[in-house]
């Protein structure tokens, strides 16, 4: 019989530039989420700092990561809780020659406050590369964890189906999304022919990947005041079902929920996707790193 995980996926308005807020903000949801029994509580890309990067204090505050980060850990050991805290945007300095650069790291830490898994933001979106440096060709990897193995992505990435493909590749079960997507990441064409276009890539994208891949996805995204463009729409994703709970456009807001991995065994007996993936005649080339022989190919 398929484990059941208690998830709790948490959408916060992040206050400009003021960590410590922030993450006591993140603290209360996540103690509430361990009192209801949640295995695992998720948080928004950017929730300490909101995305500014061209404001002086961005990099201060940034210089701070690790200091959130062990108090993650610490808080992960209190309440006895799985947490990937959104995203921290971690400041590295360079040398004299070296301005030094920005990574935007997603981590996995377990009940007992140890860092089991860590994913750098690889598809950054387009006013994100001036300021962030890319993992690049660093292969995605899969953890193991006390919710089965997981996979972690950022944001932008949910547009790469090739991201999704290499981590159900190594067995991952969940893929977890630390967001902070907006409506008005879309032009003013897009707008004019859908003012909520973005929603609707989010969710139909989500139910597509959960799809397309028999995995489940927890997508925690930034929410906030209405008509400030926060897309919200926080939640945790299966196949055959969509939204298992979904928060909406605006508000903070958390949402505990169950996660029957049981339905995913169902979605690959009916679509049999991994199955296919690990054929050796399998007839797509580059295999998703994990074709051999292959080179140049690939």
């Amino acid at each position: 019989m398929a484990p059941i995980h208690r998830v709790a996926v948490i959408q916060l308005h992040p206050k400009p530039l003021n960590p410590e807020f922030n993450f006591n903000k993140a603290a209360t949801f996540i103690r509430s989420a361990a009192k209801q029994g949640a295995e695992l509580a998720v948080l928004p890309e950017y929730h300490l700092t909101n995305w500014l990067p061209k404001d002086s204090k961005f990099i201060k505050a940034c210089a701070q990561w690790e200091v959130y980060l062990r108090k993650y850990q610490h808080l992960a050991k209190e309440c006895s809780i799985c947490i990937v805290p959104g995203t921290i945007v971690e400041y590295h300095p360079g040398s004299k020659e070296d301005e030094g650069k920005l990574i935007n790291v997603a981590y996995f830490i377990d009940k007992n406050g140890e860092i089991i898994g860590k994913y750098v933001k690889k598809n950054l979106w387009h006013p994100e590369r001036e300021h962030l440096t890319s993992s690049t060709h660093d292969a995605h990897e899969v953890f193991d964890t006390p919710l089965g193995k997981v996979g972690m992505l950022i944001c932008w990435d949910l547009a790469f189906p090739e991201a999704f493909r290499e981590l159900i590749s190594q067995g991952a079960k969940i893929i977890i999304i630390p967001t902070f997507w907006t409506l008005t990441d879309c032009n003013p064409r897009g707008l004019a022919h859908n003012p909520s276009a973005e929603a609707l890539f989010l969710d139909s994208t989500l139910t597509s990947r959960c799809y397309e891949n028999t995995c489940a996805i927890v997508f925690a995204n930034a929410g906030g005041p209405p008509g400030k463009g926060y897309a919200g729409l926080s939640q945790v994703t299966v196949p055959f079902i969509g939204p298992l709970t979904r928060l909406g456009s605006a508000a903070e807001g958390m949402s505990v929920v169950d996660l029957d991995l049981g339905i995913l065994e169902d979605a690959e007996e009916n679509y049999g996707v991994r199955k296919d993936l690990s054929r050796d005649d399998w007839h797509y080339m580059y295999r998703h790193g994990r074709a051999k022989g292959m080179g140049s190919k690939l």
